[in-house]
This record gives structure tokens, C-alpha cells and sequence, in this order.
């Protein structure tokens, strides 16, 4: 058992030292202006993510292009962004000697029908499920489309370098376009990035080859991996382990473990087995494993509500770095409060309209969280007994407030 605390600093491969165990996780925000940098909302919500304590803050989704979006409001990172919000932003996140990191995404094809008429994959596979009417089928990428899929990772990367990131992360996870490629559900390709697993994971290694390449050997570069997909014939554990392996050869300074997709959003509403639900973290097993297969630092998000699991999976070395999303929505300060209480314990009541396939569509256990950025960003307090109507609401209006501009324009 190790002695490492919640407080202990902790030094990357790269050299970059943290100053405690705490990683604020990716959540979308959906608050970028109308050209989708930066907006003043986002600073006033990282300031105070911030001060709350963690050592490292990741934003959410930036889309290295901007003609292939998540959703109607994410940030994009590219050779049009407005860099003076860029740096503004930073600034406001950096505070209190904390390590303000980029997350780079391509959506592929979980790009909304409203978005994307026709999205890019690595095949001209349909999501499925109750999905299925919101996405529409994508088609498949060329070899030089591809390539330019990777130049721009490259040049957001260097972007955010240029910016004052103090590092990167690749999203290769939760059913986006790397993970895409990553599943063989997903990627049927006859090619060179198709078949067996050493072909699909053949795009994101030349993402992260190409990253390392424009931000240099001491600028972190992290990555996002699914423990699983949780599909039938999807991407397996096994395939996880060999993809960190693959990545920890290549130099990776940090991998975050996750798992899930739009498709099966464990991300959001957990997959635990019976021993580990004691514990919290959804990934927890997996993360263990992981962590005895690569030397590259770990760290594992989803679940965590009170300090001591957060203590506990540190001392059974289950990773490296304990990683903190939504609980953040409702207490900003998290970091602080289980740093100074091993007793601290943060309760987030089950969300749900009453009716299921509403919740599903709107992406409740996502959407709520949403909602409680944008009272944060207006200079409000989080609310913690927010009406899940209210969230589906503001879901509703938000996409046909876009809707209606895309038509318009």
C-alpha cells in the first residue's frame, strides 16, 4: 500500500510538476460565442474550477474543425480562432498554480443531423439505438482526408502550445472519431486502418506522433481511452490494454481511463462490477490492470464521491491521478474539501424527468451539468436542486435557437 496522499505533488514524464492528485476531468460546457471561441463565460467558470484546488484542469471538447462539431457550442482551436480569447481564457484558468490543459476532439460521426448532413467515419456505419433519428449516416474518410484529419490535431496542438496550454490531451474515447476508428464495430476499413487492432490503432498513434512533433519532448501530450466500449464486438479491455501499451512506448505522459460512447453513455451512468461498487471509481479494476502494464502515469475517472475511496485507490495504486467531472459542477471547491477532510463525501441525487426516453434524448446525466455551467458562467451558484425539466428545457432551446441561425445563414 502506498503512503501517496490526495495532497502529494506528483511529477509527469515530461517534467511538468503537478502540485496534488486532483485531475478536473473533460466536461462539454457548450459555451463558446458565436464563432466559437472563448467566450466570458468560460473564464468566469475556470476561475473558479481554479481556485477550487486541482492541480490540473482539462477543458472541454475543442474541435480541431470547425466544420465538424460535437454540438452547436463547442470551442474550435484552428488558423481562424480569435487567440487573444484564447489567451484570455488561459489566464483565467491558470490561476492559483494550477495546469490549465487543452482536450482536442474530432466528432466524426456523433455530429447531430442539425450540425452535419453528412458526417465523416472510418465507415458508412449508422450509430444505432435510440440515437439512430438525431445522427445521420456518416460516410467514409479517404486516405488524404484522413491525413488532413491529423494535420489538424497537429496545428491545434501547436495552437494551444502557442495560447499558454500547458499541455494537450487527444480524445480517443466515448465513441468520437479516434475511438471510432479504434472499434471494429465501427471500423469495418479493407485498408491499411482497418482489421486487425495494429491497423485501427494506427490513426490516433500518427495523431500523437504528429502532436509530439509541433509541441516538442517537454510539453505534456495525454490521451482519453475507453477501458471498453461496452458493445458486442466493439472494443474490448484487451484492446485497451494494447493501445496504452502501443502509446506508452511512443513517450505518452498521462492516460485517462473512461469507457462508453453516446451509444452506451457509461461514462455518464457507470458499469461496475459488484466488488467495486464499494469503491466508486467505474473503472477501477481495469485502471489496476492498466496501470501494471504500462510505466506511463494513470489516471482514473468516474465515480469518486468521497475523499476516502479517493485516498484508498491511491494507496492501492490503482493510478496516479484521481480524475473529477461532474461532481465539480456542484462544488467547484471538491479538490480543497477532500484535501482537507478524509471524511469529505459529495452525495449527486439520481436525475431523471419521469420519462426515460426523454432523458435519453436530451442526455440527462450530461445536460443537467450543462445547465449548471451556464448559471456559473452568469456569476451564479450552482444549484444542487436544479429541476431536470429546466436542463431538457434549455436543451430544446439551444438547439433550435442553432437551428434556426443555420437556416437563416
Amino acid at each position: 500500500m502506498s503512503e501517496i496522499e490526495l495532497s502529494s505533488s506528483f511529477e509527469l514524464p515530461c517534467g511538468q510538476m503537478i502540485k496534488n492528485r486532483f485531475f478536473k476531468s473533460a466536461m462539454s460546457e457548450q459555451l463558446a460565442d458565436h464563432d466559437h471561441n472563448p467566450s466570458e463565460g468560460l473564464n468566469t467558470l475556470y476561475s473558479l474550477w481554479a481556485q477550487g484546488g486541482a492541480a490540473v484542469v482539462l477543458s472541454g471538447n475543442i474541435m480541431v474543425d470547425r466544420e465538424h462539431l460535437g454540438e452547436p457550442r463547442n470551442t474550435v482551436l484552428d488558423d481562424h480562432s480569435n487567440l487573444e480569447k484564447y489567451q484570455a481564457w488561459v489566464q483565467a484558468a491558470s490561476a492559483n498554480d494550477t495546469r490549465f490543459w487543452a482536450q482536442l476532439n474530432h466528432p466524426g460521426k456523433q455530429s447531430p443531423k442539425f450540425l452535419q448532413k453528412l458526417p465523416v467515419a472510418p465507415s458508412a456505419i449508422a450509430l444505432e439505438g435510440s440515437l439512430q433519428l438525431n445522427f445521420n449516416k456518416p460516410r467514409a474518410l479517404k486516405e488524404d482526408e484522413i491525413w488532413q484529419v491529423i494535420a489538424q490535431f497537429a496545428n491545434s496542438a501547436a495552437l494551444a502550445k502557442q495560447v499558454g496550454f500547458q499541455g494537450v490531451q487527444i480524445h480517443a474515447a466515448h465513441g468520437y472519431l479516434i475511438s471510432q476508428f479504434l472499434s471494429p464495430r465501427h471500423n469495418k476499413r479493407d485498408d491499411q486502418r482497418g482489421g486487425p487492432l495494429e491497423n485501427r490503432m494506427r490513426f490516433l498513434l500518427e495523431i500523437y506522433r504528429a502532436i509530439r512533433k509541433e509541441v516538442g519532448d517537454n510539453f505534456p501530450v495525454a490521451v482519453k481511452l475507453n477501458s471498453a466500449d461496452f458493445m458486442n464486438g466493439g472494443f474490448s479491455e484487451g484492446d485497451s490494454i494494447t493501445v496504452a501499451q502501443a502509446l506508452a512506448k511512443e513517450g505518452i505522459d498521462l492516460i485517462e481511463v473512461s469507457g462508453g460512447s453516446y451509444e452506451v453513455p457509461a461514462m455518464a451512468d457507470g458499469i461496475q462490477k459488484e466488488s467495486s461498487k464499494k469503491r466508486e471509481a467505474y473503472f477501477l479494476e481495469y485502471a489496476k490492470e492498466l496501470r501494471q502494464s504500462v510505466d506511463s502515469p494513470v489516471v482514473l475517472t468516474g465515480g469518486f464521491r468521497s475523499a476516502s475511496a479517493m485516498n484508498d485507490a491511491l494507496a492501492e495504486e490503482a493510478c496516479d491521478l484521481i480524475g473529477i467531472a461532474r461532481p465539480l459542477a456542484v462544488e467547484p471547491d471538491l479538490p480543497n474539501k477532500a484535501m482537507a477532510d478524509n471524511g469529505y463525501t459529495i452525495h449527486l441525487r439520481p436525475l431523471s424527468t419521469g420519462i426515460k426516453k426523454l432523458d435519453e434524448m436530451v442526455l440527462l446525466n450530461m445536460s443537467w451539468y450543462e445547465a449548471q455551467f451556464d448559471r456559473i458562467a452568469k456569476g451564479q451558484s450552482p444549484k444542487a436542486n436544479l429541476n431536470e425539466w429546466y436542463a431538457a428545457w434549455k436543451v430544446f432551446k439551444n438547439l433550435g435557437v442553432y437551428a434556426f441561425k443555420k437556416r437563416r445563414a
